[in-house]
């Protein structure tokens, strides 16, 4: 199974089946993973290809399928999942839910699963207000299944009432609560991520910087949160808001940040992101350097390595020190060499080349090197590597005292 939370996503048949595209996009904007199954009904009003390329995974919608059956069965399926989501959720998927039944695959992994269960009812509004569909959902809120009441309004049949789903907004709050009640792994620990670029002043209205939009060391921090751990997001200048539930302290220079990172201490884990400026100017202007005729004379003296200053420190090391390379060639060779240098524990490298977009981008493809060897993980979003990473720094600390 994938590290990450998953949910399982049932589309029913419905016009509100589009809506499952917006809230596809937003679980996995989230680093939630995503596994679908598209009942018919629900592949009149979505295409599979338009599910799959947004969930990232193959679309299941056939019980009797030999290959599936073999490969990814009702039962793994329901299982592999953190919980289950039914949205649109019509009555007659309803009906089958609150009376066991199980004669497609949608209605066989409800009835398999041993996980929690959300129901997006959509349908006409008298159906809605029959009595029994309101029997079968009273049924199923006994039965401990989250559901969440659609709205009134326009419905797509031309009348008004309740019936019309909720919006994807409102059903991924409710996602991200009923995970926010699974076990938290890092509660007790206090993680320490340091994000974004630094600025290093040449004059009162220049400095020295680089393209980090800190996106990734943000999506990060959210992470360890979302696992339980007091963090604190050790920031250079971006545009980025301080993610829920992360303590964040502004710096701005490399000194800066690495006297913010040694207040912070102690903490069991360090994930140093940040694209710290290797050089500052060796003596700043204290007025705006003026044109003359020719390029001033920039002398640079190295600034302090925040990565080597935490791996090798004498009395308050984390337990566990992460060190990120982007680099533009090389990689992995690249990854190694910094790893062995700097005295961390797992360096995670990743290409930073002009084409690859990676700089300011939304999405990542990046190599976890260890002193056991190398993992390529797959192109993600950030959020989603930031999930993985997070559940890869829980596993360590879940083995340790």
């Amino acid at each position: 199974m994938n590290d990450q939370q998953r949910v399982l996503l049932i589309i029913g048949g419905g016009i509100a089946a589009y809506k499952c595209l917006d809230l596809i996009r937003r679980l996995r904007d989230a680093g939630i993973a995503v596994r679908v199954i598209l009942t018919k009904a629900g592949a009149e009003f979505v295409t599979p290809l338009s599910v799959a390329s947004l969930a990232g995974d193959k679309v299941y919608g056939d019980l009797f399928s030999l290959t599936d059956e073999s490969e990814m069965g009702h039962i793994r399926l329901s299982r592999e999942a953190s919980l289950v989501v039914m949205a649109p959720a019509t009555a007659d998927l309803i009906a089958k839910l609150a009376n066991g039944l199980a004669n497609d695959l949608a209605s066989t992994a409800l009835l398999a699963t041993d996980k929690p269960v959300i129901v997006a009812p959509a349908m006409n509004a008298r159906m809605w207000l029959h009595p029994a569909t309101q029997r079968n959902v009273a049924t199923l809120k006994g039965d401990g299944v989250t559901v969440i009441e659609p709205g009134a309004g326009a419905l797509a049949c031309g009348e008004t009432g309740p019936g019309r789903m909720a919006e994807p907004d409102a059903i991924l709050s409710v996602i991200l609560d009923r995970l926010a009640d699974a076990p938290r792994p890092l509660a007790g620990r206090h993680a320490l991520v340091t994000a974004g670029p630094t600025w290093e002043a040449i004059d009162p209205v220049r400095y020295i910087a680089n393209r980090s939009s800190g996106k990734q060391g943000y999506a990060i921090a959210e992470a360890l949160a979302r696992l339980g751990a007091r963090t604190t997001l050790i920031s250079g200048p971006t545009a980025l808001d301080a993610p829920a539930g992360v303590e964040r302290v502004c710096v701005e220079s490399a000194r800066d940040m690495l006297a913010a990172t040694e207040a912070a201490l102690p903490a069991d884990v360090a994930v140093c992101v940040a694209a710290v400026s290797d050089w500052r100017a060796a003596v700043g202007g204290g007025q705006k350097l003026k044109k003359n005729g020719a390029p001033p004379s920039l002398e640079l003296t190295e600034n302090p390595d925040i990565l080597t200053t935490l791996s090798r420190h004498n009395r308050q090391r984390p337990a566990l020190v992460v060190g990120f390379a982007a680099e533009t060639e090389r990689v992995i060779a690249y990854a190694q060499d910094k790893l062995a240098r700097k005295g961390c524990d797992w360096i995670v490298a990743n290409d930073v080349s002009h084409d690859t977009g990676v700089m300011g981008g939304e999405r990542n493809t990046v190599h976890l090197v260890t002193a056991e060897g190398v993992e390529d993980w797959p192109t993600a979003s950030k959020s989603e590597v930031a999930a993985r990473l997070a559940t890869r720094i829980a596993g360590v600390f879940a083995r340790k005292p």
